[in-house]
């Protein structure tokens, strides 16, 4: 396990072979910067790390909606633990049907449940731990937790010229490519300042960009030279930024967007969403090229 992120003294760690998000939802806890996302590397059911240790406090489940386009589970499951490392703070935990009971204690890495495959994703989102950093007298709202501060440095990198790299997974969801990079994610540059991107473009409307020295002023956010956002809320180490009008294509072929997370491990891997299921058939182990066009 890798700590990736803080709240309030609560260390938030990710597997060392999977990944993590701040902006890549349309719900407001990661526009508001108060939520992060972590990504086992496994598949639905599979067992999730717990990315947080403390003593379990509440389990609930609640009714799901139906998945869309998926068969989704019929419930999902808010968690409740008191931080060890904070105990007058309790973490929020979705989207895990846990192994523990109440008054269990758990560490960072020990096993926390089985990754449910929730009816509030869309159909290429990944299986995935929600974290929220919370007080006690307000553990379960959708809103009301502390800001997330990111741990991992994402240094500073050229922008790449093209996106171009080997495709590593395809699947009627979605297909995964992975380009070498020297940073934790995909470059970008916004206002001249070297950045990662975090978020689903251009179908969220808006993404987060990852930086540790400078500070941009406001402007364009770039990716291999096409302005695709316009800068809006400026903060220590990342901006929030809303989309402009561009599509993605691989070998000639639309898509959704691009889903970008960040990992522990140094590359970005590039995940390409189809606009429906099964509608981008892309060759395992070939190399692609995905190009981003203003509309």
């Amino acid at each position: 396990m890798a700590p990736v992120a803080s709240s309030e003294g609560v260390t938030i760690s990710c597997p060392v072979d999977g990944m993590f998000s701040f902006y890549n939802s349309p719900y407001p806890a990661h526009r508001q910067s108060t939520g992060i996302d972590v990504y086992p590397d496994t598949g639905f059911g599979g067992m999730a790390p717990s990315p947080v240790s403390g003593e379990v406090t509440l389990i609930r489940r609640v009714r799901g909606p139906r998945g869309r386009g998926y068969e989704a589970s019929e419930y999902d499951v808010v968690t409740l633990l008191r931080s060890r490392e904070s105990p007058g703070k309790v973490v929020k935990l979705l989207h895990v049907d846990p192994t523990l009971s109440v008054g269990d204690e758990v560490r960072a890495g020990e096993e926390l449940g089985r990754l449910l495959r929730s009816g509030y994703y869309g159909f290429a989102t990944s299986p995935h731990v929600h974290v929220e950093i919370r007080e006690p007298s307000d553990p379960l709202r959708a809103q009301g937790g502390h800001r997330m501060e990111r741990l991992i440095d994402v240094g500073r990198v050229e922008p790449l010229e093209e996106l171009r790299g080997v495709v590593t997974l395809c699947s009627p969801e979605f297909s995964i490519v992975r380009i070498d990079t020297p940073t934790h994610g995909l470059p970008a540059n916004v206002d001249g300042v070297s950045g990662v991107l975090d978020g689903g473009i251009p179908y969220y409307g808006w993404m987060g960009v990852h930086y540790d020295s400078g500070r941009p002023e406001g402007g364009a956010v770039e990716l291999t030279g096409h302005p695709i956002a316009t800068t809006g809320a400026i903060h220590d180490r990342v901006c929030l930024a809303d989309c402009n009008d561009f599509s993605v294509k691989v070998e000639g072929k639309p898509t959704l967007g691009l889903s970008l997370r960040l990992t522990p491990r140094k590359g970005a891997e590039v995940k390409l969403v189809p606009r429906s299921l099964g509608g981008l058939a892309l060759d395992e182990g070939s190399e692609v090229t995905v190009n981003i066009e203003s509309v």
